[in-house]
């Protein structure tokens, strides 16, 4: 099983399971909990650790390093780890100093919650009352802050975004706020890439009236769908920089079929055999993008024709594999809870050759939910004809920025991020631009800092 929540990530394929009833199986975190341990806390070896919930009252620790692990609660009162999102124990034990203290000792080594200051905050974009709250350093000095954008998820940004203390301690401000229809928002849940973008540039106006003396410089960052909306919304509002993961420059039709050519190139199926199976996700595609009106009667008779090949057991790609089993009738039974008014083909490409924000993409080489190949080579192409745009590219990485082993039935299994992850995070939004190494990433900056 891969991790079930990652950092600002889910992708569509992850999304559709959500709304199927997965995600709403999964217990609610303790409140208690959130309240008494949640937070940044900087170590005597000073390095930092984050403490942010999760499920089936369990807590997550990451480090700037990009280690991560689970926490599980202990009846003596600690808490120990396991590595990732996998269930192996990785010999870490915490502990606590109750509700009322601000003291941690992270696997023998004694820590204390950094203070920050927040500022809870509401405001309004296209008549929907939004909730944000902005986070900054302590003090009184300029600092850069970054806006934080959804990916798809429907969870609470304000509950499990946990780059709004990571970035603080830092030195790095950051304005998380719940998306429509999530968390303590206000409106409908919708992936209307314009709608939301609009709801971003209202987050940044926020930001600058609310942080006032304080405001540095002020930019966007998202992950997975953001990459559609972060571009849009640096096209609407003056910003100072536009940070992406794991996102696409492709539309998310072609999400789904490179999805699709990468999953069966990776299990060995011949480029014949890829283009057959190409054919049935195209026709799946087509049913989801009618919003189930349409395309059933090629839907039916590419499966009919290819049920048996030996490839269409690993027909997955991002989405196709939820409309493959199921019949016409199923489906439009399905359409109301999918009505999310997202714009299947939407072109990124021309706000991104028309965009003079300096912009970073970090992708994933081993990305199932959004393959990075294209949008690799499309940004390439913007960065040799002088355009602003950095690309940090993890070969081995995955959807998250995550790395993973494969267990003994094929299944990824997450064990951290990407050492060099967050620092390109910080360092872009520090700077504008990144230098030195960032892991194993390989880096195409613009040709002006060449």
């Amino acid at each position: 099983m891969r991790q079930p929540i990652r950092l600002l990530v889910v992708s569509v394929r992850f999304l559709l399971v959500a709304a199927s009833g997965i995600l709403a199986s999964l217990p609610a975190f303790s409140e208690s909990l959130e309240h008494c341990f949640v937070g940044n806390y900087h170590l005597e070896d000073r390095s930092d650790v984050d403490i942010s919930p999760s499920v089936d009252g369990t807590l997550r620790w990451r480090k700037f390093d990009g280690t991560t692990g689970a926490l599980h609660p202990q009846a003596n009162g600690t808490w120990t780890s396991t590595r990732g999102w996998t269930k192996a124990a990785d010999g870490m034990v915490v502990s606590f100093a109750g509700c009322d203290g601000n003291a941690i000792r992270f696997g023998g080594i004694a820590g204390t919650r950094t203070d920050f200051d927040v500022h809870e905050i509401t405001f309004e974009s296209h008549g929907t009352r939004l909730v944000g709250r902005l986070v900054l350093p302590r003090g009184e000095a300029k600092v850069p802050i970054v806006v934080l954008v959804h990916g798809s998820e429907h969870d609470s940004a304000l509950t499990s975004y946990s780059l709004q203390r990571m970035l603080p301690a830092q030195g790095i401000g950051a304005f998380v706020y719940d998306k429509r229809g999530t968390g303590k928002s206000g409106g409908t849940y919708t992936q209307d890439y314009s709608l939301l973008a609009y709801d971003a540039v209202a987050a940044a106006t926020t930001t600058r009236s609310f942080a006032g003396a304080r405001l540095g410089s002020i930019g966007f960052q998202g992950g997975s769908q953001a990459g559609w909306v972060v571009p849009l919304a640096a096209s609407r509002t003056a910003v100072d920089f536009a940070i992406v993961g794991f996102g696409l420059a492709v539309n998310a039709i072609d999400e789904d079929q490179q999805s699709v050519e990468l999953q069966l190139s990776e299990k060995g199926y011949s480029r014949g055999e890829i283009r057959d199976a190409l054919k049935v996700a195209r026709a799946a595609e087509k049913v989801i993008a009618s919003g189930f009106s349409n395309g059933f009667a090629e839907l039916d008779r590419l499966r009919s024709r290819y049920s048996g090949a030996r490839w269409y057991k690993d027909l997955r790609g991002d989405y196709t594999y939820l409309i493959l089993p199921r019949s016409e009738a199923e489906l439009r039974i399905m359409a109301p809870e999918f009505d999310w008014h997202t714009p299947w083909n939407y072109d990124p490409m021309p706000v991104l050759r028309s965009s003079r924000t300096p912009q970073l993409w970090i992708l994933g080489g081993e990305d199932y939910d959004a393959p990075s190949r294209e949008t690799r080579k499309r940004l390439q192409s913007l960065i040799a004809e002088g355009r602003d745009y950095t690309v940090a590219y993890y070969k081995n990485a995955e959807h998250g920025i995550t790395l993973f082993e494969v267990d003994a039935t094929g299944e990824r299994i997450s064990t951290r991020y990407a050492p060099g992850y967050f620092q390109l995070i910080r360092d872009f939004a520090l700077h504008g631009t990144v230098s030195g190494q960032y892991g194993d990433a390989e880096l195409t900056r613009p040709l002006r800092h060449d």
